[in-house]
């Protein structure tokens, strides 16, 4: 298979060609030859006026539901969707049935993933059924394929069994996923606790369940000396503790998902439970703090948080609507509407670069000799988000309708093709 991508303005810094327009000749999924023009008959031909490729973006806290849940997404769809919104790798959470907790489901992740257009990787429980009581078999997982660990959408409340966990990970560099939520706070709070909330009659979670889950887990971390990454991340105290971590050289890191950079709270003034989301939707002085802390780097990653539920888990009441909703699919066309001063190179930093440092999934070039592991996309095209065009078996998304910038025209991911 020969393909050529023409005219295609390269944004890749550990790439010789970065920011330059040029034809990019692939073979077999190889990059054979980059040159501001390339003759050749290809197999298939792809070009754009306002064409962009980055090296393959990558999230790192997806939920495919497989296996358990396959009524709200597969492995399969999921992979579909991570295409659409031009991802070449995903991490997907443990939060299965059963459980990502041992060697065998692993292995059933990255064996029933092979042939698929994006690179699956598991992510492996920390404690045993996500119970967070009993270290999991971290080691065997990792020799399996786990990439890092994590209970997924049960934080950890335990301090010594989290840092046991971290203690563990250190004998191979692993690393483990936090999102930041003292449950014992505002157990029962469905959104932001703020002045919307008490308008609303709904039931409010503070910020200061993340912010104490922040400052306790950086004190583990600074303990055991180990890696550790807080997904999620809403408030500014939060933001402040992880940025004097970096500071300090504690191995800490932090994601923060695109939905948290475009609604407030404000939004669920029409109860829509697709807005229903774990961290909340927090007040427009948070969303600041966010976007600062993306312009400043303290953030190193966006996360899509793609959680896929069926039509009988959000269509009812907003008290017994599940948190959640997908994301891949509207990733990239949210952060350029949400932040259109944002340079493409940080957002490729972002969603390319970082992660795949992070959890070492090693570098994706786009030069000479290197594999294929490629975004296309084009920044500057209007895109009415459709949930009939979703590849995901949900669509359980609150950006439905809206008008967006900045479109995704697909991957090149090895020898798999995906383009729209």
């Amino acid at each position: 298979m020969v393909l050529l991508i023409q005219q295609a303005y390269i944004t890749d810094p550990s790439s010789p060609f970065h920011q330059t327009r040029q034809d990019i000749l692939i073979e077999s999924g190889i990059i054979k030859d980059i040159q501001p023009r390339i003759d050749v008959k290809a197999d298939q031909v792809i070009a754009g006026e306002d064409l962009h490729a980055s090296p393959g973006w990558v999230d790192i806290f997806a939920q495919f539901a497989d296996p358990g849940y396959e009524f709200k997404e597969t492995l399969e769809t999921g992979a579909a969707a991570a295409a659409a919104g031009g991802y070449t790798d995903v991490l997907v959470i443990p939060n299965t049935k059963p459980v990502i907790d041992n060697k065998s489901q692993a292995e059933y992740i990255r064996h029933k993933s092979k042939g698929l257009p994006v690179n699956v990787y598991p992510i492996g429980a920390v404690s045993k059924g996500t119970e967070g009581k009993d270290l999991a078999e971290m080691y065997d997982m990792r020799n399996s394929g786990a990439i890092a660990f994590s209970d997924g959408l049960h934080p950890i409340q335990s301090a010594g069994l989290l840092m046991k966990a971290l203690q563990y990970v250190k004998a191979f560099d692993g690393v483990i996923i936090q999102i930041p939520d003292d449950k014992t706070i505002g157990t029962n709070g469905l959104m932001h606790e703020g002045i919307v909330s008490t308008q609303l009659g709904l039931p409010g979670k503070p910020m200061m369940a993340e912010e104490l889950q922040v400052a306790r887990d950086i004190k583990l971390a600074r303990y055991t000396d180990s890696k550790l990454h807080f997904t999620g991340v809403t408030a500014p105290r939060s933001l402040e503790y992880i940025r004097r971590a970096k500071e300090a050289g504690l191995p800490v890191t932090c994601s923060v998902t695109p939905y948290h950079l475009f609604f407030t709270d404000k939004d669920l003034w029409e109860y829509d439970t697709n807005l229903k989301v774990f961290p909340p939707l927090r007040t427009a002085t948070e969303v600041s703090a966010l976007k600062a802390a993306i312009l400043d780097g303290t953030i190193d990653c966006i996360t899509a948080h793609h959680l896929p539920h069926e039509y009988d888990s959000k269509v009812l009441e907003f008290e017994y609507a599940k948190f959640g909703m997908t994301g891949l699919e509207t990733t990239y066309s949210v952060l350029r509407t949400a932040m259109p001063e944002v340079a493409e190179s940080r957002w490729v930093e972002l969603l390319s670069t970082n992660p795949r440092k992070i959890f070492g999934l090693g570098t994706a070039a786009i030069d000479k000799g290197a594999a294929a592991a490629i975004t296309l996309f084009e920044p500057e095209a209007s895109v009415t988000i459709d949930a009939k065009q979703f590849k995901s078996k949900s669509v359980n998304s609150a950006f439905i309708g809206k008008t967006l910038t900045g479109k995704i025209r697909g991957i090149v991911n090895g020898t798999h093709i995906s383009v729209k």
